[in-house]
């Protein structure tokens, strides 16, 4: 009931601009650039492609009048590889916007190159707040999580519960360097203490010497800045080296529903994470989910969620400035609500970030899962105040000093 009273508002809301349409090239295009068989392809990949498809679908397939196309491309967690072909896309293949971007290298090269042609950014793959501080954009739009929302989030409730002393396993590009420096910062101002770290290479199959300085270094809490099937490794061999049998404790600072599926809830139960969605949270996210478990084979990560709500919202700002120009469409979406079945008290920042309520949850026990995919218990919802860096000490340009 909830997708159909939207998808009916979005198209009463095209029709008074309808006539005033002006689309470069007769067509909105969406590039999709995304990770589809590397480290997060389970998260990213496919299902952002599907997503954003989903969303384009939900209202028509046209805006204003005019066709939209998707298209997609890996970028190989290779920034150069992500800018070629962004470049590409932009000038020669004529996409007005690109979405996901899983990887903060990646996604940071690509905002400086959107920044220039002055193109639509849609990051909801990537972590690093530095797309929302140092180096925002006025197109640039960091939809679904980053670093400081989710370390706020998980490392808060872990040193609440006991777990006081830490020692970082991350990974060893920015998204983990930013994530482990996050974490640190709630974990001292919350009264605990980290004793060591050791970094990885992106896609590491063999964790053993790094879970080995984390036995050795005697910290109750083994954190995890890594995501992907570098968290799902490293958690698999935690359990192989005995590490929560020895007094140890696991926190994965960013955990997703194809992880924990990957993992079973035998080995996962009891992790806690922060997230930005869960598709069983009521009937209008279990019935946009059962659609996209049609079309993929699993339930969304909030990654997926993200792509479709981005895109959704950057088609209504497209039919509400009456063009795909880069700088009306930027206007119109700070100005339109947000709305979409996995965003609750959602709006976006003059820095560009999408400010949300966040969930504090909790992977079942075995014995509490009822149905396939019915994996995370839901603590609490965390309210947007809690999880975004505050504007008050954004370096952000387009932040007024007012507001700080």
């Amino acid at each position: 009931m909830r997708l159909s009273i939207l998808c009916s508002a979005f198209l009463v809301l095209m029709l008074p601009v309808a006539a005033q349409a002006q689309i470069s090239g007769d067509v909105v295009k969406i590039g999709v650039l995304t990770d589809m068989a590397g480290v997060t392809a389970d998260i990213t990949g496919k299902g952002s492609l599907v997503a954003a498809e989903m969303a384009v679908r939900e209202i028509g397939g046209t805006v204003l009048g005019k066709p939209i196309e998707v298209i997609s491309a890996d970028h190989q967690h290779k920034a150069d590889v992500g800018s070629a072909i962004a470049r590409r896309w932009f000038d020669v293949e004529g996409v007005d916007t690109i979405a996901d971007v899983p990887n903060s290298g990646v996604a940071l090269a690509i905002q400086g190159l959107a920044r220039e042609k002055k193109r639509i950014a849609l990051y909801s793959g990537a972590g690093t707040t530095a797309l929302t501080n140092e180096q925002c954009s006025p197109f640039g739009f960091h939809w679904t999580y980053d670093t400081y929302a989710v370390s706020h989030g998980t490392a808060s409730a872990v040193v609440k519960a006991g777990g006081t002393s830490w020692f970082f396993l991350a990974s060893d590009y920015a998204f983990g360097h930013q994530l482990q420096n996050d974490a640190t910062q709630v974990i001292t101002a919350s009264g605990g203490k980290v004793l060591g770290a050791a970094r990885h290479p992106l896609n590491t199959s063999d964790f053993s010497s790094f879970l080995l300085s984390a036995q050795s270094s005697g910290a109750k809490v083994v954190g995890l800045a890594n995501a992907g099937n570098d968290t799902v490794n490293a958690m698999r061999q935690a359990g192989e080296f005995g590490l929560v049998q020895g007094g140890q404790s696991l926190a994965a600072l960013i955990l997703f529903l194809q992880d924990v599926h990957a993992l079973g809830l035998k080995a996962a139960q009891g992790t806690y994470l922060t997230t930005s969605s869960y598709w069983d949270m009521n009937d209008a996210t279990r019935a946009w989910s059962k659609q996209f478990m049609a079309r993929t084979g699993m339930m969304p990560s909030m990654l997926h969620a993200g792509v479709y709500g981005a895109v959704r919202h950057y088609l209504k700002a497209v039919a509400r400035a009456g063009t795909d120009d880069a700088e009306q469409v930027a206007a119109a979406m700070r100005t339109i609500p947000i709305e979409d079945v996995f965003s609750e008290n959602a709006r976006i920042r003059d820095d560009g970030r999408v400010t949300r309520t966040m969930y504090l949850v909790r992977v079942k026990k075995p014995s509490d899962s009822k149905y396939p995919w019915d994996y995370f218990e839901v603590l609490r919802s965390i309210p947007p105040e809690e999880t975004v860096w505050p504007l008050s000490a954004s370096k952000c340009p387009l932040v007024s000093s007012a507001t700080r």
